[in-house]
């Protein structure tokens, strides 16, 4: 099995960090510190290593440091199976974020060639209870992170359905303008829906084979106007078909656009929005420790996990069933808490950081194990 890491981190005018570096050999890193200190933000910037916008979904100009707002720039040591990256990443003010990775501009797609990334954030605990968008967005990250090419279907499918939307709006019923745009996203709509179903098969293999103190939620998709299309031909046929309908409402409402992701606890024979708040925590947690197997059989390594306050919820059994999976995978997770007493069962197996926050600027400094 390989392995996928950062080894160094360093950070510049990046949310509450004016300048910081952060050097790592691979095994776990716990974070700790009082709330506010800039702990979360180091996850954050973390995630940034992933196509996208990072766990929080923030505009280039938001993340840079205040009051200065002189643009942020992000660089790091990228260990990635048998191979070393260096990468760069900066936006300037008023410019989305420039990559470059061994000296060479790349688009954000490339990151996904290189690094696989999965985290779970406090906002994600109403997953289960939120609107459909929250889940799609959660199943999407997962194929993302098994697809990479996943984010250019996304992007064609959105982009066409908003064109498709505005004809839809201005009433128009000229069928030679929609044409082209349904072919478009029944092309990138067929392909969303397989890479989907793909993750969700290699997500179901890896959760059947593990023995986990988690438990294993059966995945499933709907759609919110009954079943999805099969495939192209069927989703170019629904898309004409669906015009009139389309028009009234004024949006497209077939396509995956409209999929949602359901969870069910087998062994209790409950859906997740139905468990606890401790059980739905649990679920969500054996879903990325489901995908990080997945993944790395896939990919050939374990993903980097990023676990912001992972302790909420988790009573001291759990907690140190989690940290024994995480690292029988051999994965590097960046994991935050409030004190060094929260990561007691990962002993020398991980590093520790103390994050301090001191007339704005947040420092991190190591720790031996507590």
């Amino acid at each position: 099995m390989g392995k996928l890491c950062l080894t160094r981190l360093d950070l510049s005018h990046f949310r509450s960090w004016r300048q910081g570096s952060i050097r790592a050999d691979g095994r776990p890193v716990a974070l700790w510190g009082p709330n506010g200190a800039g702990k979360t933000n180091v996850l954050e910037a973390v995630s940034m290593f992933s196509p996208g916008r990072g766990l929080r979904r923030a505009l280039a100009e938001e993340l840079s440091r205040r009051p200065e707002g002189y643009g942020w720039r992000l660089s790091g040591i990228l260990r990635s199976l048998h191979q070393v990256h260096e990468v760069e990443m900066r936006a300037e003010p008023g410019q989305s974020r420039a990559l470059r990775i061994d000296d060479k501009a790349a688009a954000q797609v490339a990151l996904g060639r290189v690094a696989r990334v999965l985290w779970l954030v406090p906002s994600m605990d109403r997953l289960w209870t939120e609107a459909a968008e929250g889940r799609r967005r959660f199943l999407d990250r997962m194929v993302l992170s098994i697809v990479p090419g996943h984010a250019e279907a996304t992007l064609v499918y959105e982009k066409a359905m908003r064109e498709r939307n505005r004809l839809l709006r201005d009433e128009q019923r000229d069928q030679h303008w929609y044409l082209a745009l349904e072919r478009q996203m029944a092309e990138a709509g067929s392909e969303i829906q397989s890479n989907r179903l793909k993750a969700l098969q290699l997500i179901a293999e890896a959760t059947e084979e593990a023995e986990t103190a988690f438990p294993a939620p059966a995945l499933s998709l709907s759609h919110a106007e009954g079943e999805l299309p099969a495939g192209e031909a069927d989703l170019r046929t629904a898309l004409a078909e669906g015009r009139r309908r389309d028009m009234a409402a004024g949006r497209t409402l077939t396509g995956p656009h409209r999929v949602d992701l359901e969870a069910f606890w087998s062994a209790k024979g409950i859906a997740a929005r139905d468990a606890s708040t401790g059980e739905q925590k649990a679920l969500l947690v054996s879903l990325i420790l489901a995908n990080a197997r997945g993944l790395a059989r896939d990919f050939g390594a374990p993903p980097i996990l990023l676990l912001d306050e992972v302790a909420a919820h988790l009573d001291a059994g759990r907690r140190a069933a989690l940290y024994d999976e995480i690292c029988a995978l051999g994965a590097q997770a960046w994991m935050t808490g409030t004190g060094p007493e929260l990561f007691t069962g990962l002993g020398e197996r991980a590093q520790y950081l103390e994050v301090t926050e001191e007339a704005g600027e947040s420092r991190a400094e190591e720790r031996t194990a507590p």
